[in-house]
């Protein structure tokens, strides 16, 4: 028997206020049928002014371990992914590890951009696999339009705010890929492609916070051959098809970059869940966010092998197959 991670509850968070594509083209220069055309967008979730990723994040959490049916006490680790934190320290982890009435083990936050979920996932599956930690809570929450420029129609249109959640337990498996829980996570990282989506700003480079800058068709260019590439590598990893794939839940960014990743795997639409045409692109979010949609809606069941694949700024990308 080998110690797994089980994914034994997932919840998640969107803020109230809802901004369509006619909204923003009251802004900048862009229209629906511009925007989603080109990404399958057609609205996002914007946090309030009080709002901060931690307030998103805390909601999600609990949403979670309830769905867990277990105590804040309970939790002996968090892992907060995000690119927006609260302060640039102490990590935002922390806040939410004292709202949820947590008293021991660790917190910190985790920065890998869009891909930070599975990064996040795949840093909890190896403390449950050590023996480090036994329940984790493993968050991914941004406020993203705080570093959008909202005169940029090229960036601003892409992103929304939100968060999602997943509680972690150990169990034990055979150690095959008919287990339960997280089966393998893969992460990857060329920093050569720093400055082809990145922020102009910073703590030690200009003492602000600054706001997205992106080449669109490179980061696209990057994610359709990266997201291929990673998804075939869980794959091999565990001796499996595509045809042994109950469902895909990949990072909701664009949905040509979603298509062309369904149609390398042959998967038919409906083993795709897709929520990028509500939520835009909700950064490290993103994928927890969709899980938590689809598990909640009764689409994703017990024993369904799902395949989670993200890309984000760096460049960073990641895959993990995870049987609930």
């Amino acid at each position: 028997m080998i110690r797994r991670s089980f994914l034994v509850g997932c919840g998640s968070y969107l803020p109230e206020q809802v901004v369509t594509n006619d909204d923003l083209a009251l802004r900048v220069d862009t229209s629906d049928a511009w925007i989603a055309q080109r990404t399958g967008i057609r609205s996002r979730h914007i946090a309030a002014p009080d709002q901060m990723t931690s307030d998103l994040a805390i909601a999600a959490a609990r949403r979670a371990l309830e769905a867990a049916d277990l105590p804040g006490e309970a939790v002996d680790l968090v892992i907060l992914a995000t690119t927006t934190p609260d302060n640039t320290f102490p990590a935002t982890a922390v806040k939410v590890q004292a709202a949820l009435g947590i008293t021991k083990g660790f917190a910190f936050d985790l920065q890998a951009v869009c891909s930070g979920f599975l990064y996040a996932l795949a840093t909890a599956d190896n403390f449950i696999r050590l023996g480090q930690a036994h329940t984790v809570l493993v968050i991914g929450a941004e406020t993203f339009s705080r570093i959008l420029d909202w005169s940029d129609r090229s960036t601003c249109v892409l992103f929304g705010d939100g968060a999602g959640a997943v509680v972690l337990c150990a169990g034990e498996g055979e150690g095959h890929s008919g287990d339960r829980g997280i089966l393998s996570t893969h992460l990857h990282a060329d920093g050569r492609h720093y400055q082809q989506l990145w922020v102009d700003g910073g703590v030690s480079s200009t003492g602000t916070v600054g706001h997205v800058r992106m080449q669109g068709q490179e980061v696209f260019r990057h994610a359709v051959a990266r997201l291929s590439e990673v998804v075939d590598e869980a794959l091999t990893a565990n001796g499996l098809t595509p045809d042994d794939i109950d469902w895909l839940v990949p990072h909701q960014a664009n949905r040509r970059i979603i298509d062309s990743t369904a149609r390398r795997l042959k998967l038919s639409p409906e083993k795709v869940v897709i929520t990028v045409d509500r939520h835009g692109n909700t950064s490290a979010a993103s994928v927890p966010l969709a899980l938590s949609e689809a598990i909640g809606d009764g689409r994703i069941q017990r024993g369904h092998l799902v395949l989670l694949e993200a890309m984000g700024g760096g460049f960073t990308w990641g895959s993990a197959l995870v049987r609930l």
